[in-house]
């Protein structure tokens, strides 16, 4: 699935961890993201669940509910990744793979405004479907063992974000060059500037 950008407008939400199931885990950092109907929206779109424009009026108030109890269930199995047999690990997997059977949103291709194809989906997506795509990327994610060893926990202090690295070398360390990395980097000055006047 692609990737959508982030605005102010899209309330900070972030969509730099490499998948859609990591970044709804990242929707809990550094304050609960997915509070209201309006910010899930935004969400669904941002993360290419669906295409832009597509509309999602009726999303209602059990949608958030719904999404932050998925990434729930997906948290266990994702950070720290327990070994199978334990209780809270079988839960956890068998909600997922309950919520992956429900049929995806179907994609078409059709002509947009300037006659180039498009991607349209087949009617208004249900949650059901919404949070099966979510839940089949985690099965995905789950079961590729290269990216299993490509999951990395983002170094910056008190940032429990999980996102695949696929740097060249396998070295990065933040979740974001820009946030978490530019922290590091100003602590590591301010420590030397210290030091310095010390």
């Amino acid at each position: 699935m692609a990737l959508g950008t982030v605005t102010a407008a899209s309330y900070e939400l972030r969509f730099d961890t490499g998948r859609v199931c990591l970044d709804l885990l990242a929707t809990t950092h550094p304050v609960e993201r997915l509070g209201s109907v309006e910010v899930l929206r935004a969400w669904i779109t941002g993360s290419g669940l669906v295409p832009a424009g597509t509309a999602l009026t009726h999303a209602d108030a059990s949608w958030p509910v719904a999404f932050r109890e998925l990434r729930g269930w997906l948290a266990p199995l994702v950070r720290g990744r327990p070994a199978p047999g334990v209780p809270s690990y079988d839960r956890a997997l068998a909600r997922i793979n309950e919520l992956a059977r429900a049929a995806p949103p179907v994609p078409r291709a059709v002509p947009g405004e300037d006659g180039v194809l498009v991607r349209r989906l087949d009617g208004p997506p249900g949650r059901a479907a919404l949070l099966a795509a979510v839940a089949r990327d985690a099965v995905e994610l789950l079961t590729d063992p290269v990216a299993l060893g490509s999951l990395r926990q983002c170094e910056g202090d008190n940032c429990p974000i999980v996102y695949l690295d696929t740097s060249r070398g396998r070295r990065r360390r933040w979740c974001s060059s820009e946030i978490c990395g530019n922290r590091e980097r100003v602590a590591r000055h301010r420590r030397r500037a210290a030091l310095a006047r010390a």
